[in-house]
C-alpha cells in the first residue's frame, strides 16, 4: 500500500512538472526520488519508541515509511510546490515543518510534509501516510554529506566536524539566497508571458470542465 501511495504521488508531481514545462517555460521541479523504509529501520524505530512490534503501531506512529524527495532550483520554488500539494483535492496535508525558514541546530534545511493519500485496494480504500521533503539542490547536497558523516561515525560525530558542517550549512544558505535572487531576476522577463498563457489555459480548463459536467 505504501508503494501504491508513492506511485500515485509521483504521477501527480510528474503531471505538474510536465504542465510547467509546456505552459510556463520554467519548471520549479528539478527531479524527484522516492523510497520505502526498510523492515530493519521500521523495527528499530518502533523499538526506540518503546512500542510493540505490531501492524497497528506501525500505521499509527511511523509517518515516513514511504518517503518522497522533491528537489528545486530556488527557495521560492519550495513554497510554490508546497502550495500545489496543498491544493491537490485528493491529498490531505496532515503535518508540515518549515526547516527552510528555521533550520535545525545542525544546519539542516528542508521543508517537510506528512500527507495522506487514498489508495484503492481489493478490500476498499485506505488512507496512507507519506513524508515529502522539498529542498533546493544546495540543501540536498549538504543533507547528503551530513547523512554520510553521521553513518560513518554512527551519529557520534566529533565536535570539530559538527562545526565544519554547520559552517557549510551557513554558506549553503547564503548561496541559496543569492541564487534565488538571480532566479527572480531571470523570471521577471517571463512574467507577462506567463500571465497570458495562464489566463488562456484557465479558460480552456474551465471549458473542459463544463463539457465534462455536461457528460459530453
Amino acid at each position: 500500500m505504501y508503494t501504491a501511495a508513492l506511485q500515485q504521488l509521483e504521477g501527480k508531481i510528474n503531471t505538474i512538472s510536465e504542465e510547467f514545462k509546456v505552459l510556463h517555460k520554467y519548471n520549479p521541479i528539478e527531479h524527484t526520488s522516492s523510497r520505502i523504509k526498510s523492515k530493519e529501520s521500521i523495527v528499530n524505530k518502533l523499538k526506540k519508541k518503546g512500542l510493540e512490534l505490531n501492524y497497528e503501531n506501525l500505521i499509527k506512529t511511523i509517518n515516513d515509511i514511504a518517503g518522497m524527495r522533491i528537489i528545486c532550483s530556488f527557495i521560492p520554488d519550495i513554497y510554490k510546490i508546497v502550495e500545489m500539494i496543498e491544493n491537490m483535492s485528493d491529498v490531505t496535508v496532515l503535518k508540515k515543518k518549515d526547516y527552510v525558514t528555521t533550520p535545525k541546530e545542525s544546519g539542516y534545511s528542508s521543508y517537510h510534509l506528512i500527507v495522506s493519500v487514498p489508495v484503492s485496494l481489493s478490500i476498499g480504500t485506505i488512507d496512507v501516510k507519506v513524508e515529502i521533503q522539498i529542498r533546493t539542490m544546495a540543501m540536498d547536497f549538504w543533507a547528503s554529506l551530513e547523512h554520510k558523516i553521521n553513518y560513518k561515525y554512527d551519529k557520534q560525530v566529533p565536535k570539530n566536524i559538527k562545526k565544519e558542517l554547520k559552517d557549510c550549512a551557513k554558506m549553503t544558505q547564503k548561496l541559496d539566497k543569492k541564487m534565488s535572487n538571480l532566479g527572480k531576476s531571470l523570471m521577471e522577463d517571463e512574467k507577462e508571458l506567463v500571465k497570458e498563457i495562464t489566463a488562456e489555459y484557465s479558460t480552456v480548463y474551465a471549458g473542459f470542465m463544463l463539457t465534462e459536467n455536461a457528460g459530453i
